[in-house]
């Protein structure tokens, strides 16, 4: 049986840097999911359930990031990360 996927593209919020708090809140609703979870800028990949990759990223306000999932729950993980990604405040 084949592993579920998923992927999608989500702009962080003008004004939002991928920071400490925004990133650690980003990393606690990745940690919720079984699925292998990357986030992406530019070419740069991060294990999402990573704090130290997350921040090291550096995503400004207004970057796109790419979300990738594989497992069996990775369409709900990139739509629920999807979301957090775009309710992340300062």
């Amino acid at each position: 049986m084949a592993t579920a996927s998923s992927e999608t593209l989500v702009d962080l919020p003008a004004g939002v840097d991928l920071h400490a708090r925004p990133a650690a809140e980003f990393v606690r609703a990745a940690m919720a999911f079984s699925a292998r979870i990357v986030i992406s800028v530019d070419s740069r990949d991060a294990n999402a359930k990573s704090l130290l990759s997350v921040l090291a990223l550096g995503a400004k306000g207004g970057t796109p990031l790419r979300l990738r999932a594989d497992g069996d729950d990775a369409p709900a993980a990139v739509a629920a990360l999807a979301g957090c990604v775009a309710g992340l405040r300062d």
